[in-house]
C-alpha cells in the first residue's frame, strides 16, 4: 500500500509541476505572461480629451501598464514611443504652449489623456483624431528586465506577435 501511496504521490508531483502558458521565464522558474491591445482613439471636447477603455483580461493589482503611441511613420515602418510624449508649439518667440499625450492605468482599466498648455480646442486634428497607442500589460517583477522605452524589445521578450485591436 505504501508504494501505491508513494507512486500516487511523485505522480501527482510531476504533473503539477508542468509549465501553463508562454511568457518569459522568471528568476526562480516562473513563467511571465503579458497581455496587450492596440486602439484608435479620437480625442475631443464631448469626451473631455480623455478615454477610459477596460483591459478585457485580468490584471493582477501588481501588474504594470505600458502604453506607446504611434508617432510617426518612417521608411514604411511604425515609430512607436512610450508615453507620456509632448509636443511644444512654438506661436510666437515669446509664448510656447505644449501638448502632452498621457495615460494613467488602475487593475480595471487604462485612461488615455491630452494635457498641456495649449489650447486643446484649438489645435489641428492630426493631434487629436485617429491616435493609435498600443497598451503592454507586465508582471511588476519584470518590468527591469527590459528596455521599456523600446517596444520591440517589449514585444520580444514577451513573445507578443500581435496587437489585438480595440
Amino acid at each position: 500500500m505504501k508504494r501505491i501511496l508513494s507512486t500516487l504521490f511523485v505522480f501527482a508531483l510531476l504533473l503539477t509541476s508542468c509549465q501553463g502558458e508562454d511568457g518569459i521565464d522568471g528568476e526562480d522558474g516562473g513563467i511571465f505572461v503579458a497581455s496587450s491591445f492596440e486602439i484608435e482613439i479620437d480625442f475631443n471636447a464631448a469626451n473631455n480629451y480623455e478615454y477610459f477603455e477596460d483591459y478585457g483580461f485580468y490584471v493582477y493589482p501588481s501588474d504594470v501598464t505600458l502604453v506607446y503611441i504611434l508617432w510617426e511613420t518612417a521608411d514604411g515602418q511604425d515609430v512607436w514611443r512610450l508615453m507620456p510624449q509632448q509636443v511644444t508649439f512654438d506661436e510666437d518667440t515669446a509664448n510656447e504652449s505644449e501638448l502632452t499625450y498621457n495615460y494613467d492605468f488602475t487593475q480595471n482599466d487604462v485612461r488615455f489623456f491630452l494635457d498641456g498648455t495649449v489650447d486643446l480646442s484649438a489645435i489641428g486634428s492630426e493631434w487629436t483624431q485617429n491616435q493609435v497607442f498600443r497598451v503592454v500589460v507586465i508582471p511588476a517583477e519584470n518590468v527591469d528586465a527590459v528596455d521599456t522605452s523600446n517596444i520591440e524589445a517589449i514585444m520580444e521578450a514577451y513573445r507578443i506577435e500581435a496587437f489585438e485591436k480595440k
